[in-house]
């Protein structure tokens, strides 16, 4: 895993400039941690559209890792997005649900005023592998009821590539799962070698997340665990996998998201003020009703820092 950090725009074919993330390792679910790769948020990015944080995972042998185990835990003003590449992760939630998260397949909750939650990969996973992504929700949603939903969607060929579309449009494929703000998410597989242009819409800001291989962003070449990031403009973008093999990658985007947030442990809100609320009442036991069929303690919440939370914008 690259534990390296940091930034850099390049100027890529035509005109298009692409700003290159990098990932921090960071460990994932209180004592029985896993380490993923986080790209976002970083200082110098908080947001692509309403997408507010990426953490990217695996290939993990968890017979010597001991895979995903994350205690029951809360969530408000956002929604998870879970898709994997490889693995099952069985998912429960206050709201009742008990759900496996399989390749392919997307798990989409929303925490709107309160949810809680927990994630472990199941017995017949040997390599767990996938991505984690959060989705800001706009203000006048963000005290919305939870919610969960699930979405298989299918594979569109082109010319050189596969295309699964969790959410929104991309490659002639609607998905219809309900967002709160317009959003694109997508994971594309290349052939070796293979040129792809995809229609985009030119009122987002679009991220490229490399899971394998070497590719191409409008000309930029972006490595493993890295995040490209291209401003609204464009109405297409151009991957080119360098790889001999076939190289995956997810593309997310959405318009940008002007309002400004903050991010706290698990909560996405509008005031330091709401994130100490949010954390008291989980304290307290209030809010975010309970998960069932977890064995073991839910996650304590961690101290508030000693300085005052302030919202952030988009930072660019």
């Amino acid at each position: 895993m690259s534990d390296k950090t940091g930034t850099g725009t390049e100027p890529g074919a035509a005109g298009i400039g692409v700003e290159v993330l990098s990932a921090r390792d960071v460990p994932l679910g209180g004592p029985r941690a896993m380490t993923v790769r986080r790209t976002l948020p970083q200082r110098t990015r908080s947001l692509i559209g309403a997408w507010c944080f990426a953490d990217h995972y695996g290939p993990d042998d968890v017979a010597e890792s001991g895979g995903m185990d994350v205690a029951p835990h809360p969530h408000i003003g956002l929604q998870t997005v879970s898709w994997l590449f490889s693995g099952e992760i069985e998912h429960r939630d206050s709201l009742g649900s008990h759900a496996l998260v399989r390749p392919g397949e997307l798990n989409l909750m929303t925490g709107g005023h309160g949810i809680s939650h927990s994630e472990v990969s199941t017995a017949r996973t040997t390599v767990l592998h996938g991505v984690q992504l959060w989705v800001a929700l706009p203000g006048e949603h963000r005290d919305t009821a939870r919610d969960f939903q699930h979405y298989a969607p299918g594979t569109v060929r082109l010319d050189g590539a596969d295309v699964r579309v969790f959410l929104g449009s991309l490659a002639g494929e609607t998905s219809p799962v309900r967002t709160f703000t317009p959003l694109l998410g997508a994971e594309i597989l290349l052939d070796p070698g293979a040129t792809v242009t995809l229609p985009t819409d030119p009122a987002f800001e679009h991220g490229l997340l490399v899971d394998e291989g070497e590719v191409r962003l409008a000309g930029t070449l972006l490595h493993p665990a890295e995040l490209g990031c291209t401003a609204p403009g464009p109405d297409a973008l151009t991957l080119t996998n360098e790889s001999t093999a076939p190289a995956r990658t997810v593309l997310l985007g959405g318009p940008p998201f002007e309002e400004e947030i903050v991010m706290w442990w698990n909560f996405v809100a509008r005031s330091g003020e709401e994130i100490v609320q949010a954390r008291n009442d989980w304290e307290k036991g209030e809010r975010f009703g309970e998960v069932h069929g977890y064995d073991g303690a839910r996650l304590p919440a961690p101290a508030l820092p000693t300085t005052p939370l302030k919202p952030r914008g988009r930072v660019r």
